[in-house]
């Protein structure tokens, strides 16, 4: 059975998804210094907490890795989420490596931070789900902290590693030994060739828990995965070097999808944009993609003509196809790409002499309707 987990989101319905997913021991705070700069970079944000962490129920365990990612599955469900990009770190990264793996047409993008496809021994992880069950999460935390950040990070920022240290004492002990049991029973390696998503994989150059061999292992098994090894990184790398895995993880997300929304939203306007989104169906969801993408994301960003000029193109071409249901909106998209009235007309006249008098003509009323209607 799959279990409602805790989550958090935030950003414009419209915007394409990210969801975040943690490590083993964390809550959803630990991606507290990637938050806003998704958000300012025009993604809608989604964090959770995995079962028995944070304030997700613990139900009796074990888990397995299948369990987790269907939590995820459930949760995108809910939200109404048919496809997203995922980062996720640790036991975040291997939820993430699930998804791709057993439904990758959930999967837009895909980053995996300080994470591993097989993370031995096994003797291990019972060892520390005995730990927590008998000793409680307090017993771990310091040991967590230790593994989580570098000995220069714990003693530059004492306060960071004392806040750590609180998240990890207040897990659930049940919650987080079944967790170590999903770990140790994981073994995805000679699955990942199945992943299709892009993806980048990032690891700490000072990561103990998740050493750099293993973000190569993966990088090497996925198709046309990118690796990165981050300087001064422990194992919780986008706490402690914030800066660096920010930077690459928005330069991987910002596809073609993502920036012809940019552009699209830009030139058509939010209201426009956001209509076309909430009325997109699974039948025009392939189309919508193939125009975000192609259309806007691989032409109109391109920097040889400026938006001004291909506003100008756009309405001759749809002139001269008589376009008719489409000119209006490319009315709209002209003037906020600085066209004047005065010139839109001369667009209009001047396609009249090469395609024609009747599609001008018809063009020049459907123009005019539209003008007045912005004057309402």
């Amino acid at each position: 059975m799959t279990v409602d987990v805790h989550h958090e989101v935030v950003g414009p319905a419209g915007a394409p998804a990210v969801v975040l997913a943690g490590s083993l021991g964390s809550d959803l705070r630990m991606w507290d210094p990637q938050v806003e700069p998704l958000l300012a970079a025009g993604f809608r944000v989604v964090r959770y907490d995995h079962r028995g962490h944070g304030r997700s129920p613990a139900p009796a365990g074990p888990y397995s890795l299948p369990e987790l990612g269907a939590d995820l599955v459930a949760l995108l469900d809910r939200l109404e989420l048919p496809r997203v990009s995922l980062v996720g770190l640790s036991l975040g990264g291997m939820t993430g490596m699930w998804l791709g793996i057993n439904a990758p047409e959930r999967l837009d993008r895909l980053v995996l931070c300080c994470t591993s496809a097989e993370l031995g021994p096994r003797e291990m992880w019972v060892d520390r789900a005995r730990a927590a069950r008998e000793s409680g999460m307090d017993s771990l935390a310091d040991a967590a902290v230790g593994r989580w950040l570098t000995h220069a990070g714990r003693a530059a920022n004492p306060s960071l590693s004392a806040w750590l240290h609180e998240m990890v004492a207040g897990t659930d002990a049940e919650g987080y030994a079944s967790c170590c049991t999903a770990i140790e029973t994981m073994s995805i390696v000679d699955k990942l060739a199945a992943v299709a998503a892009p993806t980048l994989v990032i690891a700490g150059d000072q990561d103990q828990a998740t050493p750099p061999e293993h973000a190569r292992r993966i990088a090497a098994a996925i198709p046309d995965a990118r690796l990165e090894i981050v300087a001064g990184a422990a194992h919780l790398g986008n706490v402690e070097r914030p800066a660096e895995f920010t930077a690459l993880v928005l330069s991987h997300l910002r596809s073609r999808r993502t920036a012809g929304m940019e552009v699209r939203r830009a030139v058509l306007g939010d209201e426009h944009v956001a209509r076309a989104v909430a009325g997109t169906t699974d039948f025009t969801r392939p189309f919508q993609d193939f125009i975000t993408e192609s259309a806007w994301g691989a032409v109109w960003t391109r920097p040889g003509l400026d938006r001004r000029t291909r506003s100008v193109i756009t309405l001759t071409a749809l002139v001269a196809l008589k376009c008719h249901d489409e000119i209006p909106m490319h009315v709209r998209a002209a003037l906020l790409n600085g066209l004047t009235r005065a010139e839109i007309a001369e667009v209009l006249l001047h396609t009249s002499v090469y395609a024609g008098v009747p599609a001008g003509n018809a063009a020049f009323a459907i123009a005019e309707r539209t003008l007045e209607e912005l004057d309402d």
